[in-house]
């Protein structure tokens, strides 16, 4: 996707060796055109695997979810962070851990908004170590529903949550690959 790496190149301000921020256009301010964009490519990908839901985790994956949801048809249901006090009855959880954050989340979906007939797609912004979508397969492993795959909007190729999910199996579908951010440079594969 050109449009991706464009604005990368523009707009992405790499912190570290292992850190890129894309803040001004997708991750805290969102630029509606390029969104929708996004969600338009995944459903494109994705077109003939009768996905019936769009699963992933609050917050930042929520914007290409949804409209990757919009141009699918579908519902997107989105797992919260730390189960709140109004999440009651049969809960599917996994147990997070974001490198970026560095801390330890309990994500939660509502047993009610997943069952064994949803054929799932996960999105989501960004893959490095690939915890957040370790579990979020997880949530939809105990809803017995049929996992259809993976997209990203950027996976970072040089950590290795996108290879860990190849070598089980998954599906993986990035909208670009980052090689390298070593020595203040984005290299895309």
């Amino acid at each position: 996707m050109e449009i991706l790496k464009e604005k990368i190149r523009e707009y992405g301000v790499l912190v570290s060796d292992n850190v890129l921020k894309v803040d001004s256009f997708l991750n805290h301010q969102l630029d509606p055109e390029f969104i929708v964009a996004v969600g338009h490519e995944f459903a494109t990908r994705f077109a003939g695997d009768e996905v019936t839901k769009i699963l992933t985790v609050e917050a930042s994956g929520i914007a290409v979810a949804l409209t990757t949801a919009m141009e699918m048809k579908v519902p997107c249901v989105f797992a919260k962070k730390n189960k709140p006090s109004t999440l009651q009855g049969e809960v599917y959880s996994s147990i997070v851990h974001s490198f970026t954050k560095n801390e330890t989340v309990t994500i939660s979906v509502a047993a009610s908004y997943i069952d064994s007939n949803d054929r799932i797609l996960i999105i989501d912004d960004f893959l490095a170590m690939g915890a957040a979508s370790k579990g979020l397969i997880e949530i939809v492993g105990q809803s017995g529903a049929h996992l259809v795959g993976v997209g990203v909007v950027i996976e970072k190729g040089f950590q290795k949550g996108g290879r860990e999910l190849r070598k089980s199996g998954v599906r993986v579908e990035p909208l670009v690959v980052i090689k390298s951010l070593a020595a203040g440079k984005v290299e895309f594969e």
